[in-house]
């Protein structure tokens, strides 16, 4: 990956996209990164051999893939800072939730080439992931070269962006669904004696081990419990008990509140 790339904020997300790049293309040396805290920037730098800007503007002028990882918030301010130097030579890829393309187009005009994206934070150890949605003017070219970038921290998935409450729901904002989860088992298992970190362990090797078959086996999610589920047995008995206490429906509830939020933030 010899593009260079350059990140506007890096915080948690920002690093967990960065570290994954570098992970998997060794391009250090064509990455800046631009961060407010100065004493953040400078932690990078030493971490991972990262060039670094001393403005936005400065970031952009050096970067072909620009991926801004900003708070919401203040994305407008950021681009309006940048926008003299934004050309069609430049990709914008933006992580902003809530912040739509056509506001982007607002703030840099309507020829500027924008890569809407959500990733997720297990993009940290290289399992994320990110949908995109470029605007009418990224070229097939420029798009698979953002793919590529993407996939250097997990899967990523071409979407329209009128999906995108979805993608935040299902997959965004679904880490801390599943963090729940494995907290919850776990202190089940501590409950009957378990030691805590035992606890952890077979509960999060059950969760990725779960998603693993459904990704490689193609089976349908309801098709493999009922290959767990024996009549009468211990597993049917916590799927009723689950369900008897609203299980399904309460991650659905949770969900459409999370999409709705995105919607409402959208606005």
């Amino acid at each position: 990956m010899n593009k260079k790339i350059g990140f506007i904020g890096c915080g948690n997300m920002g690093e967990a996209m960065l570290k994954g790049i570098i992970d998997s293309f060794d391009n250090a040396e064509n990455i800046y990164v631009f961060e407010k805290n100065e004493d953040r920037q400078k932690d990078l730098k030493k971490k991972y051999g990262i060039n670094t800007s001393s403005t936005p503007t400065e970031l952009v002028s050096s970067s072909e893939m620009i991926l801004v990882a900003v708070k919401p918030n203040i994305f407008s301010l950021v681009m309006e800072e940048v926008k003299p130097v934004v050309d069609d030579t430049k990709v914008i890829i933006s992580i902003a939730a809530g912040v739509t393309i056509a506001a982007i187009e607002e703030r840099l005009g309507d020829k500027a080439k924008i890569i809407r994206t959500m990733p997720n934070t297990p993009a940290f150890v290289g399992m994320g992931m990110t949908s995109m949605s470029p605007n009418r003017n990224v070229t097939p070219e420029e798009a698979s070269v953002a793919k590529q970038i993407l996939e250097g921290f997990g899967e990523v998935e071409e979407i329209p962006e009128t999906l995108i409450h979805s993608v935040i729901g299902v997959s965004g904002s679904a880490p801390a669904y599943v963090f729940m989860f494995i907290e919850a088992m776990a202190d089940a298992a501590v409950l009957a004696g378990m030691p805590r970190n035992k606890a952890y362990k077979f509960a999060s090797q059950a969760v990725m081990g779960s998603a693993k078959m459904i990704l490689e086996t193609g089976i349908h999610p309801g098709a493999l419990k009922d290959m767990v589920c024996s009549p009468g047995g211990t597993t049917i008995e916590a799927v009723a008990e689950l369900e008897k206490t609203g299980f399904r429906s309460s991650v659905i509830s949770g969900m459409i509140k999370c999409m709705e939020k995105s919607e409402e933030m959208s606005k």
